[in-house]
């Protein structure tokens, strides 16, 4: 229902800082399950609400008020905000739509120590409570997760409750996790002295001082953009999510973001999407075999995009669209190689996954 999108005219009210947001969002919640509820059975809440607090500042989908003192305090009320206004809408689909289904779609990238040494797996802990558990743990028992609510203790970041907000978190529930999928992260101990701070994106991260700091897998290619690729991490992932909530996942996001050449007589040769495909559904079925109970898988994505971080040259589609960053050109569409393929995986609900 809300994937980087706040109306302007709400955004220049605070957007998420203000508390109002909480009733903003749960109205939008009310209006789209009247006019849709009838036809649509899968809902998402927000989407990948912990890129917004981790990144939103520096991708632009999160704004600080000018004049904050307490940056962290600020991102982490606005996420407050966020968490209680999903709690009220899951709550309200329940109420209005009793046979839907209802969940987050979190961005969520399992993370590694860099070595077995203990301070690293305690590092390895922290970021994964912040990036992921943080926002899962909240969504199904609606309690802060006790690793960042400490750390935000801390720092003086701790978010004010308002009247009813506890009450309102434990009775929100998700019938399923959605989670978008793109990589793992690694990460090594902080020992507090390092200065972290810098541009990172959704998927990377220099750390927070004292808590962890970054570390390039070695054992991992990367993306033209940089991102690591981790096919048998999504299934590690998969299954650490699983083991922890109990409640079927559906994949709501995942694909590989690349440079595409349109060849003169309208083609697009993208056997590097198909491989990356292939890789990763792969391990999904895998992790089906482990016994996740997976309600799907949805590639990112159908038709080339605005990317949120890199624009239009990042491209993720199986249908390619003629245009550039700053020239619209012809927007006429080109089915890529990888448009034959998956319409295959489709057909045969998967199995087949052969080129």
């Amino acid at each position: 229902m809300f994937h980087f999108d706040m109306p302007a005219a709400l955004d220049e009210r605070g957007s998420w800082g203000n508390r109002e947001s909480v009733d903003w969002f749960v109205n939008f919640a009310k209006v789209m399950f009247e006019n849709f509820g009838d036809r649509v059975k899968y809902w998402l809440t927000i989407n990948e609400q912990n890129v917004l607090t981790l990144s939103g500042p520096v991708i632009g989908t999160l704004h600080l008020p000018e004049g904050c003192t307490n940056e962290l305090k600020e991102i982490y009320q606005q996420n407050h905000h966020m968490l209680v206004a999903q709690a009220k809408a899951m709550a309200l689909c329940h109420e209005m739509l009793p046979n839907a289904k209802i969940g987050p779609a979190p961005n969520i990238s399992l993370v590694y120590p860099a070595s077995c040494k203990p301070e690293d797996v305690l590092a390895a802990q922290n970021f994964n409570a912040i990036r992921n558990w943080l926002y899962l743990d909240m969504a199904v028992y609606g309690v802060y997760n006790n690793i960042v609510w400490a750390w935000l203790e801390e720092n003086d970041a701790t978010p004010e409750f308002a009247e009813g907000d506890a009450e309102a978190l434990k009775n929100g529930h998700p019938d399923f996790i959605g989670f978008n999928y793109y990589n793992t992260a690694t990460c090594q101990w902080s020992d507090g002295t390092e200065d972290l701070s810098g541009a990172a994106d959704q998927q990377t991260s220099k750390g927070i001082t004292g808590m962890y700091k970054g570390f390039r897998n070695p054992n991992l290619p990367t993306t033209e953009f940089g991102w690591e690729i981790d096919p048998q991490g999504f299934r590690a992932t998969i299954r650490e999510m699983y083991s922890r909530y109990r409640l079927p996942l559906l994949v709501t996001e995942n694909g590989l973001g690349a440079y595409d050449t349109l060849t003169e007589d309208g083609k697009v040769h993208d056997q590097y999407r198909i491989k990356y495909y292939q890789d990763h559904i792969s391990q999904v079925r895998l992790a089906i075999s482990d016994g996740c109970e997976m309600l799907g898988y949805c590639p990112w994505s159908a038709v080339d995009l605005i990317s949120t971080h890199e624009g239009m040259v990042k491209r993720y589609g199986f249908i390619y669209v003629d245009r550039d960053e700053f020239d619209l050109k012809t927007l006429d569409r080109y089915r890529k190689d990888s448009f034959y393929w998956y319409k295959k995986v489709i057909a045969s609900n998967g199995e087949d996954l052969s080129d």
